[in-house]
């Protein structure tokens, strides 16, 4: 058995599938491992730490995947590199399958098993190939560091003879992964912080990090897999109205509300951002998601001004702390792989929960009810 560990091409993309400290692990597996040069190299993993560790380098990799069993990477492969897979070859990746039908029905024409790490089930046997989680862990703690490198004061609490400096207000929306790790991050710099979450348990999460939670008094929102449901247009207006003070009052504000395939919750409008003080930071590290962030007027990648605050759009948060990042993912897709893996061989269970809700497709047809839907409606295999 033979898997393909390629180099990221999607742009902005500096992760790597697969590190070299668990090469060892598949191979005692049984899998050959074969890397294309330079895969790790932005993740700041050198290819002379792949071939030492037991990997084949391969740079026919680059146009030709036929002789693989099995393909590892972080984004989906291109679809010119789809279509050239062998009928029954398997890939793990990331796979917004739902905001990507075409590449799905290649996937699916080509006759290739394709597994998307998104959506792993959150149960607790599932916890180590939870992608999502690590990923967002990563992002969390860089959304807290950019809010600290942007905003231009003190995050604690300084007293020195020349008189008291106070520490920052810092506020965080959203208290999943992300927020959370945004919440200690910026508690350890010595931020006081304030955070809120439409989801009931959220509170003593935020109290358990060392941050003050927000009550609104509103219905709470808990839907499957620890994530909240959609609220109505009604409770988001009546939401935003009751945080805008909250919002006035910080000098930074984290938003790490987002959910995988639906869209992003607005959160704050420009005219909730405008009451902030001059010289405030806006972080919005769901900016990148395809209907827009959580906050209005927020752009991926770029820092605008929206009244007297700086506002940083998240694009791709993870890969811009690529060797971390990597080493969590290559764990995950790892512990997947060994899961897929029986007797030496390339033999997935379909009885197994995790297996059957990751599975995207399968043997010519798409198993993934949502993106099959998509594939459904008038033109879905063209968009």
């Amino acid at each position: 058995m033979r898997v393909a560990v390629v180099r990221e091409t999607r742009e902005h993309e500096t992760r790597v599938a697969l590190t070299p400290e668990l090469v060892g692990r598949l191979t005692g597996l049984g899998w050959e491992v074969a890397v294309e040069p330079g895969a790790g190299e932005r993740a700041l993993r050198p290819d002379e730490e792949y071939a030492a560790a037991g990997a084949v380098l391969d740079p026919g990799l680059a146009h030709d995947l036929s002789g693989a069993d099995l393909v590892l990477s972080v984004q989906p492969l291109a679809r010119e590199r789809v279509r050239r897979l062998r009928r029954g070859a398997t890939t793990v990746s990331f796979l917004p399958a739902t905001q990507e039908p075409a590449l799905v029905a290649d996937l699916r024409d080509v006759g290739a098993t394709s597994f998307a790490m998104e959506l792993v089930p959150r149960i607790s046997r599932a916890q180590s190939m939870d992608a999502l989680s690590s990923q967002s862990l990563v992002a969390g703690y860089r959304c807290a560091v950019v809010c600290a490198g942007l905003l231009r004061r003190f995050l604690p609490l300084n007293m020195t003879a020349a008189g008291t400096v106070p520490p920052a207000e810092v506020m965080v929306l959203g208290a999943g992964v992300a927020g959370l790790q945004a919440i200690a991050t910026t508690r350890r710099l010595g931020a006081v912080v304030r955070a809120y979450d439409v989801r009931a348990a959220a509170a003593e999460e935020i109290r358990s990090v060392g941050a003050h939670a927000i009550e609104l008094e509103l219905p709470t929102l808990e839907g499957a897999g620890g994530y909240a449901r959609e609220m109505s247009q009604e409770r988001a207006e009546r939401q935003r109205e009751l945080l805008t003070p909250y919002v006035a009052a910080a000098d930074a504000l984290i938003t790490t509300a987002a959910v995988p395939g639906r869209a992003a919750p607005l959160l704050v409008t420009a005219a909730m951002v405008e009451q902030m003080r001059p010289g405030s930071v806006v972080v919005d590290l769901a900016a990148d998601a395809p209907t827009g962030g959580n906050v209005e007027g927020s752009v991926p990648g770029e820092v605008v001004r929206i009244g007297g605050a700086q506002v940083w759009g998240g694009r791709n948060v993870p890969a811009q702390m690529p060797e971390p990042a990597s080493r969590l993912y290559a764990a995950n897709v790892t512990d997947l792989v060994a899961l897929l893996t029986r007797d030496g061989a390339l033999d997935p269970d379909w009885e197994d929960e995790i297996v059957a809700s990751s599975c995207v497709t399968h043997d010519g047809e798409v198993r993934h009810e949502p993106a099959r839907l998509v594939l459904e409606e008038p033109g879905g295999e063209t968009a």
